[in-house]
């Protein structure tokens, strides 16, 4: 595999980043996963970091190099995170389970494999155009579809942060998964959450995408919706990856699999709390306390660790 591949998430104007994106590949995966956590005090972000942290683990222990079946493997995932983040909140005798969105993807083989629950998105871009993006699990889509309101009034709409499917809440979730998708060279995969999409809109992110730098791409198209969002805009994560034709030397932001070992695993996650640059109202204590609640509730779901 050959990729160019950049990810980052900016608190925007709320208090707290209850986002967590992560991504992680082995000589012939690739994982990407964004989840946008829901909830009181630091338990939305709870919820996103055991969804996050159970799907790269699962990741880190079956690409072996590859993924098996891509499609279970993000419905396995998906749903062991679910029930995760309700035992976290059933041990905490929480009286509402925090929750969370959840958007991830496997390519392998140069196919896309992308599952969701929620309203965080996944974008493929080809060219500058839009191909391929995630139906949003919200009550407002719903509305879209049958013709009650435009695109447009849905983005004023008051109830379009209401969304029916999500990791952690009293129902099963609901997880959509996409086709079988080939990638050619040049497309771009995004995964983000509604602090993006919200504000930037998907043909305006395609444009921003096509044929540049993600490393310079990104950052630029980030700080633009952190200024369109304005001091109470919402949290704002994005991963994203473009697949490449050809390994170029000059290249430094590129990764090549090609030398991995058949069991070698990379991943970028950041640990609960330790955020660069995010601001926290927890003690060192009280985020040392979270880590290991996190990883204890993430190993009764995780099996084989």
């Amino acid at each position: 595999m050959k990729f160019t591949i950049y990810q980052a998430s900016h608190q925007g104007g709320r208090d707290n980043n209850e986002d967590r994106i992560a991504y992680c590949y082995s000589r012939d995966a690739l994982l990407m996963v964004v989840a946008d956590g829901m909830g009181g005090h630091y338990f939305g972000e709870v919820a996103a970091q055991i969804a996050v942290q159970t799907l790269t683990e699962s990741f880190q222990r079956e690409a072996r190099p590859s993924i098996g079946d891509p499609f279970r493997f993000l419905q396995r995932a998906m749903t062991n995170a679910h029930y995760a983040i309700l035992d976290y909140s059933s041990a905490h005798r929480l009286s509402d389970s925090p929750r969370t969105t959840c958007v991830a993807c496997v390519v392998q083989d140069s196919i896309a494999y992308w599952a969701h629950a929620g309203d965080s998105r996944l974008f493929l871009m080809r060219a500058g155009k839009l191909i391929a993006q995630t139906r949003d699990h919200s009550r407002v889509q719903l509305l879209i579809d049958e013709g009650v309101i435009t695109e447009e009034q849905a983005a004023e709409h008051p109830e379009r942060n209401k969304i029916y499917s999500c990791l952690g809440g009293d129902a099963q979730p609901e997880i959509d998964f996409s086709r079988k998708t080939p990638l050619e060279a040049g497309d771009v995969l995004l995964l983000c959450t509604d602090g993006l999409w919200g504000v930037v809109p998907a043909e305006s992110i395609a444009r921003a995408l096509k044929g540049t730098n993600l490393m310079q791409a990104v950052p630029a198209m980030m700080k633009q919706a952190e200024k369109l969002g304005g001091p109470r805009g919402d949290n704002l994560s994005a991963v994203a990856v473009c697949w490449e034709e050809s390994y170029h030397e000059t290249t430094d932001s590129f990764v090549s699999t090609q030398t991995m070992t058949h069991d070698e695993v990379t991943t970028k996650l950041e640990e609960f709390g330790r955020q660069p640059g995010a601001k926290t109202d927890l003690s060192e204590d009280e985020i040392e306390k979270a880590i290991l609640e996190i990883r204890s509730t993430i190993e009764k779901f995780n099996p084989g660790k």
